[in-house]
This record gives C-alpha cells, structure tokens and sequence, in this order.
C-alpha cells in the first residue's frame, strides 16, 4: 500500500531533503506538486515524477485523491495552511518550527483532532538511529545521571534569503535553535524552571542567540546558534557533548546527516567509539509517518513534545526580546 502525498511548495527543503526522501520510501507515492507559478509547479513535475501539478495551494487541497500533504512554507503561514489542510481531511508533515508560537502549534493539533487526521513536525534528524543510539546509552546509565547538555549549530551568514526576514519567522533561533532545544528536550525529561539568553541581531532578526536553560531535576544546559560564519567558507560548525555523573558523550556530527556517524563515551576511566550506519533521515521520517497513516502507530514526534519545544523557544525568544 502507498499513501498519495501532495506538497505545498516548491521550497528548497523539498527539492534537495524530503521529496528525495519520499521517492526512497518504499510507502509515498507522489502524487502532487502545488507551486506559486506555473513553470515552478511543472519544473518539480517533471524532476520528480509526480503525477500532477497545481498552481496554488487551495487546488492541491482540493484534490479528492492527495490524502497527505507535506508543507515546507515559510514559518509565517505553516499554521494557516496547515489548519487548512487538515481542515482538508489531509495528513500533515509540516517543516519545523512547526509554527511561530506555542498558541499556534495548539490550534492546529486542535484541528487535527477535530478532523481525525495525523499532524506531525518534521524533526527528520530524531528519526536517525544515531540519535536513538545516542538516547540508548544515555537510558543505559553508562554516564551515569545527565546533569549538563551544551550543543551548537553555526552556520554562514545568508546574503539573500527569508532567514533575514522576521516578517517569514527568520532568525537564527527559529531556524537554527530548534535543533538544539528538541535534542537537549529528547535527552532530558524535566520541566523547565529557569532560563536565560541573549543574542545580536541584524535587520530586525538574531544572526547569533545563546541560552542557559536550568531543569526542574536540577540538570542544566546550554546552546550557541548562529548565522555568522564566512559566507565564502561552505562549512557550519556542529557540536554536542552530554556530562552525566560517570562521564560524557562527546560528537562533532552535524545534525541531520547521513552515512556511517561516530560519537565517543567517556566513562570511569574507559574510552568507547561508537559508530552508526545512518540511512537517509528524510525517508525514516516519511516510513514512521505513512505507518502512522496506514497502521495507527504513535507519531514520533508527538504533540506533547512539539508543544514543550514550543514554549521553551517562546521563552528564549522573549528573553533576547525578538
């Protein structure tokens, strides 16, 4: 069985992450291709194979037979086409941050529930076995008890792009920050009960934001996320290291990669390389979604945790004043 899948724009994010990512899924097919233009919509047609093409997002929606939709528009208007589309009766993977505030993620699990279809945010890098065997050790109790998470994502400055705009939910922290707020959330499982940032901004958005986030267990951690590095350099700057009361877990991969990942546990005097074949993230997350769909299995992200990360970048965004 296959689950026909319409995508609501021709973002770069589909073209070069999910819409691979859906053609390696052995349960997608893809059906349609919904784009502001003409030419854009028929370009992706014809890259990719779907069946039809729709100028516009409504005549998509419209579409009897699209019984999933993916929606990787700008953070602005994820919550008006998203409630539409659930409104639709369609299935929903939409790009993260799943919206601009914790009040928007709610009303559209709300019209999720009210039209009996699965709302899922895209968190394609928590699908990774990397990442289930990085909370596996964790769980083990091998670095004993988590009292410290510090991780980063760094990227280049943007010249041109609706990152730079707060008018389409740019900034570093929006992009960038969920990242790093959604892996410190998965790894410890606490209430936040303090919180401090800051951050620089340029043209009305944070190009750099840092946090301190304090757990109600009494766990702490930290995250540095920017748009800063040389925009001639072509490289971005990842880390994660995890502290536990017997030792750490060290890893320079960058989040959302493929291929074969390494980590190292540091633990009462030993030292452990871990490596992790690692399919493509994109098509984990399609396969965990369509059985969703098509089985009724729970998803993995679930509505609780995207509404936990809402508020905590609610909380960091007030903080640095966006």
């Amino acid at each position: 069985m296959k689950i026909k899948w319409g995508v609501l724009g021709t973002a770069g994010i589909a073209r070069w992450a999910t819409i691979p990512g859906m053609m390696k899924s052995e349960y997608c097919e893809l059906y349609a291709i919904a784009g502001r233009t003409e030419q854009k919509a028929n370009d992706f047609k014809e890259k990719f194979g779907f069946k039809k093409a729709y100028v516009g997002y409504d005549q998509l929606l419209a579409d009897p037979e699209v019984q999933a939709v993916y929606v990787p528009l700008p953070n602005d208007i994820h919550c008006e086409w998203v409630i539409k589309a659930l409104n639709a009766k369609k299935h929903v993977l939409c790009e993260k941050p799943l919206a601009m505030n914790a009040d928007e993620v709610k009303k559209m699990f709300d019209a999720a529930r009210e039209n009996n279809v699965i709302l899922m945010e895209a968190y394609a890098y928590l699908h990774s076995p990397y990442v289930e065997s990085l909370k596996k050790d964790v769980e083990s109790g091998i670095i004993g008890k988590v009292d410290f998470i510090d991780t980063a994502f760094v990227t280049q400055g943007y010249a041109e792009d609706f990152r730079l705009h707060k008018e389409f939910g740019g900034g570093a922290m929006y992009d960038l920050g969920c990242y790093c707020t959604t892996m410190i959330l998965s790894l410890i499982d606490s209430d936040v009960s303090y919180l401090n940032a800051s951050a620089e901004f340029e043209g009305g958005v944070d190009h750099l934001t840092t946090a301190v986030i304090k757990f109600a267990n009494g766990a702490r951690a930290s995250f540095t996320v920017g748009m800063v590095l040389d925009r001639t350099s072509n490289s971005r700057f990842d880390r994660l290291y995890i502290h536990g009361t017997k030792g750490c877990i060290k890893s320079d991969v960058e989040y959302n990669q493929e291929g074969e990942l390494k980590y190292t546990i540091h633990s009462q005097g030993q030292i452990i390389e871990r490596s992790v074949s690692v399919p493509q993230n994109y098509a984990l997350e399609l396969d965990q979604l369509n059985r969703c769909i098509m089985n009724g299995e729970k998803p993995h992200i679930t509505e609780e945790f995207s509404l936990k990360n809402a508020r905590l970048i609610d909380a960091v965004l007030k903080k640095i004043g966006y």
